[in-house]
């Protein structure tokens, strides 16, 4: 229904406008407790085959919902009644932001991908927390921080900082997103000396609480072999508990869509099928050099059942999804999850 119906109507409007539109609406229909229950009988899949322990944490079963989706924390409740095992809120930046000028939002039909360069727009540290005590408690939340673009190079560490102390006693997991391609000063978040002070700054900061949580690294899929190998050097010495694989791509290679609709579209990073396969590879790459020495939540170019199982045989202990979720609809979760089980794995 969603595919043959819903999708193609959607399809026909902006999709910046769309995503508002559809968050509006989920947000209407769940408060009828018999839609809720509708839609949790229709997607969500149970069973103790599902169930992961990762980072410490127990997760219902290993299909999240990637950040960028709900920014602000604003439906995740909801979401969760789709089937999800856990969902990652943000990139939560200090200060509320507009992010980079609209058009910033690309569908690439003919390939099944999406380009943005949204330029981590959100409502905000306090706003997201404000959310974030509504937790209904259905499911795990993963926290995605990151900086205000106009803070100083000097700063971006006080950035993250304030992110994570703040966030710390609502979500479950944080993620340092220092690979999207969208935001300012992008050289330096991903110079590894850096990315040992920031990770040691943030490693300090979960100390001086009674509980600590999880942090992970986002990393982008552009990375060649010498820069991989320094991210498992990196996460090795720093004892980072994982990496997330990957993250939006700068590349244009091998895309149906037009040439002349490229550079109509311009900058931005490319999610969705196109980049299936370079994020397994990065997946593979870093499980095989690591010796699976660290967990990977395996994202990038899911779109059906069977996308999701080769992330998690290439080593993969989670999966995520985004661009999928767009393109196919609540019923890939469901799908992947059946597969999972039918599989065993």
């Amino acid at each position: 229904m969603y595919k043959s119906l819903i999708r193609p109507i959607l399809f026909k409007f902006d999709p910046e406008k769309v995503h508002h539109f559809t968050f509006s609406l989920i947000k209407f229909i769940s408060k009828f407790s018999f839609i809720s229950s509708l839609i949790r009988s229709r997607y969500l899949v149970k069973g103790i085959g599902l169930q992961r322990e990762v980072f410490g944490l127990k997760f219902k079963n290993p299909v999240g919902l990637a950040a960028g989706f709900d920014k602000n924390a604003v439906l995740y409740n909801e979401l969760a009644n789709f089937g999800f095992g856990f969902i990652e809120i943000g990139t939560v930046t200090p200060k509320a932001q507009e992010g980079n000028p609209k058009q910033r939002l690309f569908r690439l039909k003919e390939d099944s991908g999406i380009i943005n360069r949204m330029g981590f727009n959100n409502e905000g540290l306090e706003a997201a927390i404000a959310q974030l005590k509504k937790n209904q408690g259905k499911l795990i939340i993963g926290g995605n921080i990151g900086k205000n673009t106009d803070t100083a190079p000097e700063d971006y560490t006080k950035d993250y900082l304030t992110c994570f102390n703040a966030l710390h006693p609502y979500v479950d997991y944080f993620v340092l997103n220092v690979s999207c391609p969208n935001v300012g000063s992008h050289a330096k978040l991903n110079d590894k000396e850096y990315l040992e002070e920031l990770i040691g700054a943030v490693q300090e900061a979960n100390k001086t609480f009674s509980t600590q949580k999880p942090i992970v690294l986002k990393i982008a899929p552009d990375l060649n072999t010498v820069q991989l190998d320094e991210i498992v050097e990196l996460v090795q010495e720093t004892k980072l508990d994982g990496v997330i694989a990957s993250n939006t791509s700068i590349s244009r290679d091998g895309l149906k869509t037009s040439k002349e609709r490229l550079e109509a579209i311009g900058n931005g990073g490319l999610s969705g099928l196109p980049i299936k396969d370079k994020s397994t590879k990065v997946i593979k790459y870093l499980s095989e050099k690591s010796n699976k020495a660290f967990p990977i939540i395996g994202v990038g170019g899911i779109h059906i059942a069977s996308d999701a199982i080769e992330k998690l045989e290439a080593g993969a202990s989670l999966v995520q999804i985004y661009t999928g979720f767009i393109y196919e609809g609540p019923k890939l979760i469901k799908d992947i999850n059946k597969l999972i089980l039918k599989k065993g794995l």
